[in-house]
């Protein structure tokens, strides 16, 4: 049987090209001991793999040069070498940027058996909207009654976590560009606040009507003038939960700190980054807490899904150009 994959024939310095991104056929081996052979039908695409296209090891390997790339996939087990897993099981790996996978049974794992479309397992059931549980809950310890502000607030980890929020029965603003993703933030009770056109001086005036007794939490995406406007505008005590800083991922040059880092002091408030595989042992109780809601229809989470292997790496490109709202898919024939 033969698989189909991406490579990186380089490290992009900067936006990657397009023609970084080599699709290789391969002979796929008899399955060892231990493994399985999976048909994938999602696959998908995060901010954090520009990381893994550096050539540096961060808090994860980078891609290797003319290896197969790697990400999050939903397929069905098609052969078994394994006995803890059975041919036409819906399982969920990191053998994505490929329609075929063999792996080692132990990094798969058995979707639940909840009544959700599979797909939701690479967005709102899983590392996106983990993610978004996390930094709300555990990091930024959000209260019922807080303000908070989230950066890219309409993408897969940010609509989330302003929902979750307002759950909480908190004020909540959320910053987004295009006009239709701020629409969107709106129609779920959030006050919504474009970055486009806007100096970090003007992005924050803008946040303080929006959010008048202050920012108590701050969901942070994006960074940059995002992140400067914020820290004018937080309460003391505040807290602010560092997810990523996408507009820095493909800088050529080192980005400059925020010139008001000094907030921080004068609003003795926190700033935490985190990694969310660090914290994958509360999974259990944000499924068992958010998977009733994604199955009664009461999150209102969104997919941009693109067709075909081929297009997987144009699907990741447009993460940096705002092409998606929620959660950026792929979907195999």
């Amino acid at each position: 049987m033969q698989s189909q994959f991406y490579t990186l024939t380089d490290y992009p310095n900067g936006l990657p090209d397009r023609a970084l991104f080599t699709l290789e056929t391969q002979t796929l081996p008899e399955l060892a001991e231990g493994e399985v052979r999976i048909r994938n039908r999602w696959l998908s695409v995060d901010p954090y793999m520009r990381g893994r296209m550096s050539g540096v090891r961060t808090y994860v390997e980078p891609f290797d040069i003319g290896k197969p790339m790697e990400g999050g996939a939903i397929g069905e087990v098609i052969e078994t070498n394994d006995s803890s897993l059975n041919v036409g099981d819906n399982v969920s790996h990191m053998g994505g940027w490929r329609d075929i996978a063999q792996l080692p049974a132990q990094g798969v794992t058995v979707l639940p058996d909840i009544d959700v479309p599979e797909q939701a397992y690479l967005g709102v059931l899983g590392m996106p909207g983990m993610t978004a549980w996390t930094g709300l809950n555990v990091i930024a310890e959000c209260k019922p009654g807080d303000n908070v502000l989230v950066s890219a607030a309409s993408g897969a980890v940010g609509s989330l976590v302003v929902q979750l929020a307002k759950a909480k029965g908190c004020h909540v603003v959320g910053i987004a560009g295009a006009s239709h993703k701020l629409a969107w933030l709106e129609s779920l009770g959030v006050e919504p606040v474009s970055y486009r056109e806007r100096t970090a001086q003007e992005l924050s005036d803008t946040i303080k009507l929006a959010s008048p007794n202050g920012i108590d939490v701050y969901y942070e995406n994006v960074g940059g003038i995002c992140l400067e406007a914020a820290l004018n505008q937080l309460n003391e005590g505040a807290r602010i939960a560092v997810c990523g800083m996408i507009e820095s991922y493909n800088a050529k040059t080192p980005v400059p700190g925020p010139s008001n880092l000094a907030q921080l002091v004068v609003r003795k408030a926190k700033m935490q980054g985190f990694i969310v595989t660090d914290h994958w042992q509360h999974y259990p109780d944000f499924l068992k807490e958010i998977a009733p809601q994604v199955a009664a229809g009461k999150l209102d989470y969104k997919e941009t899904v693109k067709d075909g292997l081929e297009s997987t790496p144009d699907a990741f490109l447009e993460l940096f150009e705002g092409g998606n709202i929620g959660k950026m898919l792929v979907k195999l024939d």
